[in-house]
């Protein structure tokens, strides 16, 4: 029998700033609206499928603050605000950033969305309802197409396309609250019924390895050049992996942990911390295992299961990932047709299947669950159903939960050790190395340095370090993504404001050399 264990890994970077209490961007509120929810309740049909929800704690907070009504952002208020009465800054605004979806499979899949995109592009003025229409379709088009065939009020919008009201804009954002409010109850109702595992990681995603020192860089890469500061601290990595224990005991009220160390980074280093936890498992690249056994070429049969790994804490349970079937899905199949997609990983589990023949194995499908889907039809909801269906009518494999297959399969193989690395290449380059994301390690090495003793046991202070601890500045700078690049310098100003010190004026201009900001 083959076991199969998607594990689906849900992640947002931490938007919201400290001092203002306002998200910079409003990514966690849309995808929140769009890939959370339906991508849970779709398994409610396939019941004999079960799956593995990876969540970050930082995320889920921010959802929380959202569906509390304490968190909001400048997307929302612009929608909100009567297009009417927009200044000519802020129409300007929504104008330029309320076309931010996928061109070819949202924007242009909407006659109206797609008309006003053309009339931006040719630079035709807006009128007043063309403002409406795009506050409208700008969150309407991010709502799951499931929910806008489903909720009555959504799909008479849909269908209407055009001329919307203020009271129409009003009820897509009503709509958007209470998707955001089921998210976390439905996860626990799900898990509760044995259809999910939900399995976190560290609470605001830092790389765990280079928070206990930058030189596990050159632990997996040996060439990788490094911050002329040295960044170690490894309380705040153990702080991260207790923090997410203990807010994910106390939403889905249970002992047994898995956990998805960020970007599938691991380390000798960080195992301990994670079994004194209480981690019972984690998932990383198989990258890591061929690294670790060299003198082994690929091959299933060390690849399908599970291993053991001794800490001076006790052993812990990896898993490793099928790196060629999981990026099948996560990058290659949006560009197929359904059924020849659908097909293809079936033959692919068929030939393991065989391969084992009596013998059961687990393979471990890990990927990203929110930004593969919007680039394939439906959201990817028509691949979805079809596979699912495919799996529940297969008599040769079982989709199951980590959980599901670790209880009736005990742990038979052991690793002497485990390399450091990540997902990405097998290295951490992603995110030191590069002159821009190592300016941007020694700025924070810096401020953390000037922290006084009182400062550290300062609640609210070490949020906005461990904020700044976050993997996603630093995968971004070399890509010269400017809005990440703003948002990093601006949690970093905020750090300096909170202690009472000026930011240093380096920190007003892009910490990318090659930057053109």
């Amino acid at each position: 029998m083959v076991y199969l264990a998607f594990i689906l890994h849900m992640h947002q970077p931490y938007y919201k700033n400290l001092l203002t209490g306002e998200a910079e961007l409003p990514w966690v509120r849309l995808h929140g609206t769009k890939d959370y929810l339906d991508m849970a309740l779709l398994l409610d049909e396939f019941p004999d499928v079960h799956q593995t929800f990876n969540v970050v704690p930082s995320l889920l907070e921010q959802i929380e603050e959202y569906a509390a009504g304490r968190l909001s952002d400048r997307f929302l208020r612009l929608t909100q605000k009567r297009a009417s009465e927009l200044t000519p800054d802020e129409k300007h605004f929504v104008r330029e950033n309320f076309f931010s979806a996928e061109l070819n499979r949202v924007v242009s899949v909407h006659p109206r969305y797609y008309e006003l995109f053309l009339k931006k592009h040719e630079d035709y003025g807006f009128s007043d309802q063309d403002y409406l229409d795009l506050q409208v379709w700008f969150n309407l088009s991010w709502i799951d197409p499931y929910f806008r065939a489903n909720i009555p009020e959504l799909r008479s919008l849909v269908k209407k396309g055009r001329y919307f009201t203020e009271e129409e804009k009003q009820a897509v954002v009503a709509r958007q609250f209470s998707i955001l409010k089921e998210i976390i109850p439905a996860y626990k109702r799900m898990q509760d019924e044995g259809k999910i595992e939900v399995s976190v990681s560290p609470y605001f995603h830092p790389i765990l390895p280079l928070l206990f020192s930058s030189f596990a860089a050159r632990d997996a890469n040996p060439n990788t050049p490094l911050p002329k500061t040295i960044f170690s601290q490894p309380e705040d990595a153990i702080w991260h992996i207790q923090e997410a224990v203990k807010f994910y005991r106390e939403r889905f009220g249970d002992a047994a942990v898995g956990m998805w160390p960020s970007e599938q980074a691991v380390s000798m280093d960080i195992l301990p911390s994670l079994v004194k936890s209480q981690v019972s498992w984690i998932v990383t690249d198989e990258a890591m295992l061929w690294n670790t056994a060299k003198k082994i070429h690929r091959d299933g049969r060390v690849l399908y299961r599970p291993y053991g790994v001794k800490t001076k804490n006790g052993p812990l349970t990896v898993l490793f990932r099928d790196k060629y079937l999981s990026d099948l899905i996560g990058f290659e199949y949006q560009h197929w047709r359904t059924t020849d997609a659908v097909d293809n990983f079936m033959y692919h589990v068929l030939k393991i299947h065989e391969y084992f023949g009596d013998d059961d194995c687990l393979v471990t499908v890990a990927l990203d669950g929110e930004n593969a889907w919007e680039y394939y039809r439906n959201d990817g909801r028509d691949f979805l159903r079809a596979l699912y269906q495919r799996i529940s009518e297969a008599t040769y494999m079982k989709a199951v939960t980590v959980r599901e297959y670790l209880a009736g399969h005990p742990v038979r193989h052991s690793l002497p050790s485990l390399v450091t690395g990540s997902w990405i290449h097998g290295t951490l380059n992603k995110w030191m190395g590069h002159p821009a994301k190592n300016a941007a390690w020694e700025c924070l090495a810096e401020a953390r340095r000037s922290l006084s003793p009182q400062e550290l046991q300062d609640e609210r202070i070490m949020k906005q370090v461990h904020i700044l601890e976050g993997s996603d500045w630093f995968w971004w700078y070399g890509d010269k993504n400017v809005a990440f690049d703003e948002l990093y310098r601006l949690h970093l100003k905020n750090l300096y404001r909170m202690i009472g010190q000026e930011p240093p004026a380096c920190l007003n201009q892009s910490l990318d050399p090659t930057s053109p900001y």
